[in-house]
């Protein structure tokens, strides 16, 4: 499996957590997680590389833990 690459948003991460979040502001929990739902096949479609995604998915569920 791909490994991903470490931050390469560097100093604008903060501003595009900030911009997420500003995005979630007066949505109800459903509608925040349509939005991330939307947000992820966007971002998804971009990247589109099957491995990379794969790599993605396993990441995000392993900061969960």
């Amino acid at each position: 499996m791909k490994e991903l690459a470490d931050d390469r948003l560097g100093t604008v991460g903060d501003d595009f957590y900030e911009a997420l979040l500003e995005a979630h502001k007066g949505l109800s929990f459903e509608e925040s997680a349509a939005l991330n739902a939307r947000l992820v096949l966007i971002l998804a479609n971009r990247i589109g590389d099957l491995e990379t995604l794969k790599a993605a998915l396993a990441a995000a569920r392993r900061s969960g833990e």
